[in-house]
């Protein structure tokens, strides 16, 4: 009967669950009566926050705990240091300890099977936490399967970017430890982001509650558009087409394996801008404002664009502290060139350790260079104002961030060619018409999605405006209307979001 109340691998809490919409109203019934007092309510959120990754992760909390006591005290030492020298040393500790531990969960057998490779041995990763945890407290986790914790990597460069920020003279330390775990472990965001740097959200944590008939308005219609893209069109087309697809692209013609490219592009960023939406949501609701994380990214003219668009929080992340630190545009312009292929090489080893995400970021961080190579010799190419250049370049960049996708979700790098094998060799075009019919629904709502996402940001502002501005009563109607349709679609297995994974 109680089960609920613990941690269930299989079942964990996601914002597309019924559960987790209980657990978030119990949290706001609770919250209504702390919410004007900052010490209270950064408590309250703390612990509730720290209870929903133990329910979203298990165990793993124990790490969360762990980063958290580790940069607090390396922040505030940083801070009281007036050596220059000592702060190096300090955020450099930072720096590597949080991607210690990072790299531990995330690379340790992509690391112990090229040395076995190279060297003829036959090493075996373990899972030390686990070791750990068995001996402690008396649990019989496998020590040998070394499982990654949900949303390190996200609230990893969190911890990073308070370190860094407290260096660079950006920030002043938290009051105290208790802050600082709250800014760490704020549930909204932890486990998929955006990702949120110290600078923009701790001073929130100490201004007083604040949130307009506006921003409730415009809360829920950011909550209902995401889990919209998210379970209406990414689980639906992804389970009732493109996972088919992927999974076994020889048993499909070329023409359902492009169709399936092209569900995955769509996929993808419902799936991610929608958590996205529904993080922003309900940190509004509680009174904190998060950066926005995706404006239309298939809208870019050019792959720079895409990345001032796609995962915006990621993208500045990694431009501000990496690419930046790696030394920028300030070292010349092959120095840039290189620094920007290193910087997407990460990137893409950040998402896993797999030769595919390495290719995919490669593939982005040598198109990010050629352009701007390009506009180097050619300043004036701009396409802005030249509706049929604009069209053409829109178009040349969706299908190479759409042939980039297909590195990043397949299987391994035999299906990636399978798949290119048969769009290239076997596309039959003559089964098109049987192929549009068979799958109907997941193509029509493939084909929504796109057209919802390339309609003009003038109109989505305006469709927001309007449901802001609807009576109370008419926005519980409407939310009924799409928790009745939302439920109809979902699927019987919980979906967990893409970026869990990562």
């Amino acid at each position: 009967m109680w089960e609920w109340l613990f941690y269930r691998e299989n079942e964990p809490l996601i914002f597309s669950t019924a559960l987790f919409w209980v657990f978030f109203g119990i949290v706001l019934f609770g919250y209504q009566f702390i919410y004007q007092n900052n010490r209270l309510r950064s408590l309250y959120l703390m612990a509730v926050s720290m209870y929903f990754y133990y329910l979203s992760g298990g165990y793993f909390f124990t790490l969360l705990i762990l980063s958290t006591l580790i940069d607090y005290h390396i922040g505030k030492k940083i801070y009281e240091s007036e050596s220059q020298k000592v702060k190096k040393y300090l955020v450099t500790t930072s720096v590597v300890v949080n991607l210690a531990i990072l790299g531990y969960f995330k690379y340790t057998y992509f690391l112990v099977d090229i040395i076995n490779q190279l060297a003829g041995t036959e090493l075996q990763a373990t899972n030390l936490l686990a070791v750990v945890t068995n001996q402690l407290i008396g649990t019989s986790f496998d020590v040998n399967n070394i499982i990654l914790p949900v949303g390190i990597s996200f609230y990893t460069f969190q911890t990073i970017s308070y370190s860094i920020d407290i260096y660079r003279g950006k920030l002043k330390p938290v009051n105290d430890i208790w802050d600082f775990a709250f800014f760490v472990s704020f549930f909204p965001q932890l486990v998929a982001g955006p990702i949120v740097r110290a600078s923009d959200f701790v001073p929130q944590i100490y201004q007083p509650y604040c949130l307009s008939k506006e921003e409730f308005g415009h809360a829920v219609f950011l909550i209902i558009n995401g889990l919209i893209k998210k379970i209406f069109i990414s689980d639906y087309i992804s389970i009732n087409y493109v996972d088919r697809v992927f999974e076994s692209p020889l048993t499909y013609s070329g023409f359902e394996n492009l169709m399936a490219v092209y569900g995955y592009s769509i996929q993808i960023y419902c799936d991610f801008s929608g958590y996205s939406d529904v993080a922003i949501g309900l940190a509004l609701l509680l009174g904190f404002r998060l950066p926005l994380n995706f404006n239309s990214p298939y809208k870019a003219q050019n792959i720079t664009d895409f990345w001032r668009r796609w995962h915006i929080s990621l993208s500045s992340w990694l431009r501000d502290y990496l690419y930046i630190s790696l030394g920028g545009n300030r070292k010349g312009k092959v120095r840039t060139y290189i620094n920007l292929l290193l910087t997407m090489l990460l990137g893409g080893l950040w998402h896993g350790a797999h030769v595919r995400f390495i290719i995919w970021g490669a593939l982005h961080g040598i198109a990010l260079a050629v352009h701007k190579m390009w506009m180097e010799f050619f300043p004036t190419s701009k396409a802005e104002g030249k509706p049929n250049t604009a069209l053409g370049s829109g178009l040349l960049t969706f299908h190479f961030v759409a042939f980039c996708w297909i590195f990043f979700r397949a299987t391994d790098m035999q299906a990636v060619g399978d798949m290119l094998s048969q769009i290239a060799f076997n596309f039959q075009p003559e089964i098109a018409a049987a192929a549009l019919h068979a799958y109907y629904k997941p193509f029509l709502l493939i084909a929504l999605g796109f057209v919802a996402h390339w309609l003009p940001s003038s109109f989505k502002t305006w469709l927001a405006v309007q449901f802001t501005a609807l009576p109370d009563v008419t926005k519980a109607i409407i939310i009924a209307f799409v928790a009745l349709i939302l439920f109809q679609m979902k699927t019987a297995a919980v979906q967990p979001f893409i970026y869990f994974q990562f």
